[in-house]
């Protein structure tokens, strides 16, 4: 089965296998119920997840109902826990909330909606954050037929401060003007504004690393993980958006789940989020 899905992520295009996916999808989640790991955006369970990976094949990380791997997961259960992404009132009659550390994101007194800009939606997400009565949501890449505007990220067709919410998952390790795409999401995110720039990281490395010379796409995989990658991103990644202007929080958040539910979840122990303020 990994030799099969290493062949299919390496060979069919991105927007065709999103097509793909969506007939697919539902008779893998049928042949794999069961009850050993659960996906937290749809609750369902199953007695293994897919493998994953373009260069080295990941175990249990693609959830065969919601197709999402540990990051998504990961990014969900931090919006849902942590901030007020998913509420439009307070929960409780007297206004307060079931989680007073929870983060704002809007005025609760007037019923405040949120405009979230999302590069690159992912499926898991995309039909679910449509539907929310508490959110303005676009959807924008280059590609993607999941889409509302068609738009490249180191030049955005939106207004300046305009966005409450970002949403930019592994998008800028393909993007070979990073500095000039983190202007961008400066640019657009409202003062107060919350970004989430997750990316693939290798926290044992100091500096980011990039070598353009190598154009090989097995070699290229190999080496950054993904054929259409140009650099590997080391700890210096925030400090990065932190000189773009952002007050970034290097957020650890499995550290703050029970270590039964990381593994039930299929979590990546230690991926630090990085949650960004303007």
């Amino acid at each position: 089965m990994k030799k099969l899905f290493k062949f299919i992520l390496n060979t069919i295009p991105r927007p065709i296998l999103i097509r793909l996916s969506i007939v697919v999808r539902p008779i893998l989640a049928f042949m794999l119920k069961g009850n050993r790991f659960t996906d937290p955006i749809d609750g369902k369970s199953f007695r293994m997840f897919l493998p994953y990976g373009y260069g080295n094949q990941r175990n249990n990380v693609l959830s065969p109902s919601t197709l999402s791997l540990e990051r998504h997961r990961l990014l969900w259960l931090y919006l849902q826990n942590e901030t007020d992404f998913f509420q439009s009132v307070p929960k409780h009659r007297d206004g307060s909330d079931h989680n007073p550390k929870r983060i704002k994101l809007r005025d609760t007194e007037i019923n405040s909606v949120l405009k979230v800009l999302h590069f690159a939606p992912e499926q898991e997400f995309y039909k679910r954050f449509k539907k929310q009565k508490n959110i303005e949501y676009t959807t924008t890449d280059l590609l993607s037929p999941l889409a509302d505007v068609k738009a490249d990220i180191c030049n955005l067709p939106f207004e300046d401060n305009y966005y409450d919410i970002i949403l930019c998952n592994h998008v800028l390790e393909h993007i070979p003007d990073d500095t000039k795409a983190m202007q961008e999401l400066y640019r657009v995110l409202k003062p107060g504004g919350m970004g989430i720039f997750q990316i693939p990281q290798d926290l044992s490395r100091a500096s980011t690393f990039s070598d353009d010379s190598i154009i090989d796409q097995k070699e290229r995989a190999k080496i950054f993980g993904q054929y259409d990658h140009v650099r590997v991103y080391g700890r210096d990644y925030f400090d990065k958006l932190r000189n773009i202007g952002f007050k970034v929080i290097e957020e650890d958040y499995t550290n703050k789940i029970a270590s039964e539910l990381v593994e039930k979840y299929c979590l990546a122990k230690g991926e630090i989020i990085p949650v960004c303020y303007k």
